[in-house]
């Protein structure tokens, strides 16, 4: 994966490393109004009101190649998640609290008016802005069953056709639309794993005879390498290789795709692992005979309405790869240990830079270049965000060419940023102090770090959800009268997606979690054109020790902190923090020079005692 991109929106910024260009250079308001009377054009030939244009793949995927970026190349925002709705008349861009600052800053609002959501649902938005009869154009394979399923069933006010179209409307205009890319997948070794392929896929299979499924079908391409230990390179930072796959009660899997990604693993596979091309994939799908697993979130509407008997729950490999083996969590441990060692490097680089002498790329080049030295790394996990001053507030910042800005005295940095190692995933967040900052951003900061230390510590009964912890890291904000528009944390894979479901640290996780799972722990606030702060531990499930009296009432969960990465003492009120914080930041500052200490360079070394001295 540290091979040169061909993607025409990214450009070399250091050996092997890469940084976004302004994606003006990609889709700029100039080029996106003579795309929306093309796309207005096509609309009214197919006798058309509108058409829906989603941030995704055939695959779901967090993460699109090039020739994907659909909803990018019509609006020009770059954000990860969103969709657009074009009309004759009119168009809106959907967008929630993660990217509302970053769509003002991208997006024409002359062209594409900006809807937060889910606070207004596109069926609500249609309602309003639809005659009797309208009927609005849908590509089949990117959008899943439930979301057509939830517009139709809310769109009752007036009757609204929903038309799955034949060819992507957006297709048929982008006349320069990049061609996928052909990589080799890879086995990814047991060593890494935990379990073989052949284990996992009897488990699955005893799974589906127990529940009276002949067939899963399997549209997510983490689910897959997961399953089968493989690993891509089909799109940056998340390291799958694009395909489609049905596990079959025998346990044998049939895998869809170019053949020529996978023909080379006829070994690793075996006999009962079938290779075939994408094209025959929706006859075996029509060709299933009996009961059909189809994951209930994120299915096509395509496949869906292909298969004879589908039965929509939950994909039968989130859970089981959410649950990391001893492996996979003995992994994380050692990766992060690794990355605390390129982190502290840099941080130590950057403490000693004078204010208004090093840019947001700088810190993108330095931070990556030190990553690079553990010959473990594959890749970065995703898109460095180092924003400085105002553009920390954007919380999904990605550093361009006319983006680019000094870290000045008195600016905050957020720098959130992780690696793809063979034996784990990292995440980390530091928000660094540029020079002397004001009393308002360390009040600020300490309310976020009182957050997140409180859900380290949390002790919960086992049964509880995402949603119904989370609060815990929001309290000293909420006591602030602050608060911060995206999840306190996200779940995390095992050299695979950086962003992994099923569990999560949000108001709308309602999966039970569980050990094994590692998730991110990472409150924040930001002030819109001013600041921003957010400080992130990757923490692990597990089962918490008896009480001193042996009397286990109830089963207990609790964390371990993954993480290994001193905070920005700086930025740390003290006389804000109690007792007991002080205490858990001393004990943790413990670990982190017991584990990583005498892997330092000497200047790292002497860094690391003074900024690690007990509060």
């Amino acid at each position: 994966m540290t091979e040169q991109s061909t993607d025409p929106a990214l450009k070399p910024i250091n050996s092997g490393g890469y940084v976004y260009q302004n994606f003006d250079e990609f889709s700029s308001s100039q080029d996106c109004e003579p795309r929306l009377q093309q796309l207005r054009t096509l609309l009214r030939q197919k006798q058309l009101d509108g058409f829906i244009i989603p941030r995704s793949d055939v695959y779901q995927g967090e993460i699109v190649a090039p020739g994907d970026e659909r909803l990018a190349w019509i609006s020009g925002f770059s954000g990860s998640a969103g969709f657009a709705i074009v009309l004759v008349n009119s168009a809106a861009l959907f967008v929630d609290g993660r990217y509302r600052a970053q769509a003002k800053q991208q997006v024409n609002e002359k062209l594409f008016s900006i809807v937060n959501w889910p606070e207004t649902s596109l069926a609500t938005w249609l309602t309003e802005h639809l005659k009797v009869g309208g009927r609005v154009g849908f590509d089949p394979w990117l959008m899943p069953y439930s979301k057509i399923r939830q517009i139709s069933d809310r769109v009752t006010s007036i009757p609204i056709d929903l038309v799955a179209v034949k060819q992507n409307l957006i297709d048929q205009i982008w006349e320069d639309q990049p061609k996928p890319k052909i990589t080799l997948a890879q086995p990814h070794n047991v060593l890494y794993a935990g379990e073989t392929h052949e284990d996992k896929r009897a488990r699955l299979a005893q799974d589906l005879i127990d529940n009276g499924f002949a067939a899963a079908i399997l549209t997510a391409p983490e689910s897959v390498a997961w399953l089968l230990n493989i690993r891509g390179s089909d799109v940056p930072r998340t390291p799958v290789a694009h395909c489609f796959a049905i596990l079959q009660a025998s346990g044998k899997v049939d895998v869809f795709s170019d053949p020529n990604k996978f023909e080379h693993l006829s070994t690793h596979l075996g006999d009962d692992v079938k290779l075939s091309s994408s094209d025959n994939f929706l006859t075996a799908v029509k060709t299933i005979d009996g009961a059909t697993l189809l994951d209930q979130d994120t299915v096509p509407f395509a496949i869906h309405d292909a298969c004879q008997s589908p039965v929509l729950i939950q994909d039968p490999c989130l859970l089981p790869k959410a649950c990391k083996n001893d492996t996979e969590i003995k992994g994380a441990i050692q990766s992060h240990r690794r990355d605390a060692v390129a982190m502290i490097e840099f941080l130590t680089w950057i403490d000693r830079k004078k204010a208004g002498t090093v840019t947001e790329i700088d810190v993108v080049q330095q931070l990556e270049a030190q990553r690079r030295k553990d010959p473990m790394l594959q890749d970065i996990a995703f898109d460095t965000i180092a924003g400085t001053g105002a553009n920390g507030a954007i919380i999904h910042y990605r550093v361009s060419s006319l983006s680019n800005t000094r870290l000045q005295e008195g600016h905050v940095l957020v720098l959130d940023s992780g690696g793809q190692y063979l034996d784990g995933t990292t995440d980390v967040t530091r928000t660094i102090a540029i020079g002397r900052v004001t009393p308002e951003k360390k009040m600020a900061y300490t309310r976020v770090l009182k957050g997140m230390i409180a859900m380290s510590q949390l002790r919960w009964p086992a049964g509880l959800t995402g949603r119904d912890i989370e609060a815990v890291g929001r309290t000293w904000l909420w006591d602030g009268h602050m608060d911060f528009d995206h999840g306190l944390g996200h779940g995390v894979g095992s050299f695979l997606g950086v962003h992994e479901g099923p569990q999560g640290l949000s108001r709308r996780n309602q999966e039970a979690l569980k050990p094994g799972m590692i998730l991110s722990n990472e409150p924040g606030y930001y002030r819109d054109g001013e600041f921003g702060v957010r400080i992130e531990n990757l923490l692990v499930v597990e089962t918490a020790e008896p009480p001193p009296d042996g009397d286990l009432h109830r089963e207990m969960f609790t964390w371990r902190t993954l993480t290994l990465v001193p905070f920005e003492r700086r930025l740390i009120l003290t006389e804000m923090l109690t007792a007991n914080e002080r205490n858990w930041i001393n004990k943790y500052y413990d670990e982190i020079k017991n584990t990583v200490f005498d892997k330092l360079s000497p200047p790292a070394k002497e860094w690391l005692r003074t900024v690690t001295q007990p509060f």
